[in-house]
């Protein structure tokens, strides 16, 4: 049994991580959130301990350590603490287990390599989409196939007027729609389609980005927003707000359904030494930090719904 500790554990994203460390027979020893509304703590771990200080928290972890060790911090907080998180995750002698995006800026994973070598641990991250079955079969299928492909991704995902008051408003915090939504469809593209080669932007503001990208096996026009009026009309009209499709050559993906256990696959694959470390997410966060810096610029190749 591995001894864990949480961070953001009032967030959204916080009980697949509680599920994920209870399906593989762990412990959770503490959570922090500066938030008190953290009741699904008691569906998984009632025992562990509960902080909303960070300074209490990691006195907390340091005794921990002293008295019978800690294993993992799980990370699941706004994407500008990961980062410091992480270096104390490793200062405090236990891995560190965070979700995307791994950091806003290149920079940090090298930085965060060199504390790895420093004290032993290391840091993993959650790449579900990689995991997901229907995506697995698919790069096994092209891994059979020498011609180049053309790939258009498409996602809406709506969000109310809180969003751009929150900090996931706050490019500075969020890394922006590219990052915030986006980061992990990036990687996705990479893992399937190789190494980015070129990349554009052809729209950006606070309710979407939007460019192209040259992999080394695919073209790809991309599209992100969280505005319900790109979501087409059709669909609008029966109520949905979310819309997200990703077609190669004009055929659709449906990877929609299978993700209720990604989140416990990882950890499975983590714990087992197997996981997904800085190198693994370096691309993804290449990319996102340039399409923050990048010139937006008209092209014939931009996607369908500019």
């Amino acid at each position: 049994m591995k001894r864990f500790a949480l961070t953001g554990a009032a967030g959204y994203i916080a009980p697949r991580h509680m599920k994920a460390i209870k399906d593989t027979g762990n412990e959770l020893i503490a959570a922090l959130d500066p938030f008190e509304s953290v009741g699904i703590i008691d569906s998984y771990f009632p025992e562990s301990e509960f902080f909303t200080e960070p300074e209490a928290f990691e006195a907390y972890l340091e005794e921990a350590k002293a008295r019978g060790g800690l294993d993992y911090v799980s990370i699941a907080t706004p994407n500008y603490l990961h980062y410091p998180q992480m270096r104390m995750s490793l200062r405090l002698g236990a891995d560190a287990l965070c979700e995307k995006p791994l950091a806003l800026h290149e920079a940090e994973l090298d930085r965060l390599a060199e504390l790895e070598s420093q004290t032993g641990r290391r840091v993993w991250t959650v790449l579900q989409l990689r995991v997901h079955p229907a995506l697995v079969a698919l790069k096994e299928k092209l891994a059979g196939e020498s011609d180049r492909k053309q790939v258009v991704l498409t996602y809406v995902t709506s969000r109310g007027k809180w969003y751009l008051k929150s900090w996931k408003g706050d490019v500075k915090k969020s890394g922006g729609l590219a990052t915030n939504i986006g980061v992990h469809f990036f990687d996705m593209l990479a893992w399937l389609f190789g190494k980015v080669q070129h990349l554009e932007v052809h729209a950006r503001d606070e309710r979407l980005v939007a460019g192209h990208m040259e992999l080394e096996r695919a073209d790809v026009s991309w599209f992100l927003a969280i505005d319900d009026r790109y979501v087409p009309s059709e669909l609008r009209a029966q109520g949905q707000r979310t819309y997200r499709s990703i077609t190669v050559d004009g055929e659709e993906i449906e990877f929609s359904g299978g993700f209720t256990d990604l989140h416990t696959e990882v950890y499975r694959r983590t714990l087992a030494g197997q996981g997904f470390g800085l190198e693994d997410t370096r691309t993804a966060i290449r990319v996102t930090e340039r399409i923050r810096k990048l010139e937006v610029r008209h092209s014939d190749e931009r996607h369908p719904f500019l």
